[in-house]
């Protein structure tokens, strides 16, 4: 089985993978937590486990290998990687600074799923509701695609309602989204989940039978940025 790690969507199906979030039971697969990802010494091949990105774009943490991982709470492979890649990055070593980009594709009920995660970081509430945000979608089927929704959610986890509406429409906030945005464009991604490696790499991850393993590449891409000059 060939695992898809790009999502292109056209409008229709971007609405109809909303519709059967709120009305379908989601099925975790067993494999894909429990498969063990690949070791970093594989042998990559370009196309089929990595392509390059051209130019090589800089980072936002100097004098470290940053690992970017674009994602949305709405893409139920995120919700599948969540807890692998959590795992995965509390063991990085420190020359590695690993970031999530949230992703909307254009998609105005997307985008209100990136100001909600902004959100929930500048408030401090992210480790605690982070894993819980894509349960709610994914499991539950509860709506969260609105602001107010995002709210009167957020506000039943014991969140102070007003702080959290103050923080989505914030300029910190709105600021950080359109960054997110624009990141977007320039990695060209395609689909989520999707790794990017030292804004040289992304993973690709073609051959890949399990979530799990498109770790395994980003490890041996870490191991090859290390043998590059810094940029």
């Amino acid at each position: 089985m060939t695992l898809p790690t790009t999502l292109p969507m056209t409008r229709r199906q971007f609405n109809q993978a909303i519709l059967a979030s709120l009305t379908s039971a989601a099925i975790p697969s067993v494999h894909a937590a429990t498969a063990p990802a690949r070791p970093a010494s594989i042998a990559l091949v370009e196309g089929r486990d990595w392509e390059a990105i051209n130019p090589p774009l800089p980072g936002d943490s100097p004098g470290k290998i940053e690992v970017l991982e674009f994602f949305s709470y709405g893409c139920s492979h995120c919700n599948e990687f969540n807890p692998m890649v959590h795992r995965w990055a509390a063991k990085l070593p420190r020359d590695i600074s690993f970031r999530r980009v949230p992703v909307s594709f254009d998609r105005a009920a997307w985008s209100n799923l990136s100001r909600l995660f902004y959100s929930l970081e500048s408030t401090g509430n992210l480790p605690r509701l982070d894993q819980a945000v894509f349960d709610a979608i994914h499991l539950r089927k509860t709506n969260l695609y609105t602001e107010q929704a995002a709210i009167d959610w957020v506000a039943s986890q014991g969140v102070n309602a007003k702080t959290f509406r103050d923080a989505m429409r914030s300029f910190a906030v709105e600021s950080r989204v359109m960054r997110s945005e624009q990141l977007s464009r320039a990695y060209k991604v395609k689909g989520v989940p999707f790794l990017t490696v030292d804004g040289r790499y992304g993973v690709v991850g073609q051959a890949a039978n399990h979530l799990s393993e498109l770790l395994g590449i980003a490890n041996a891409l870490i191991t090859k940025a290390r043998s590059l000059p810094k940029k």
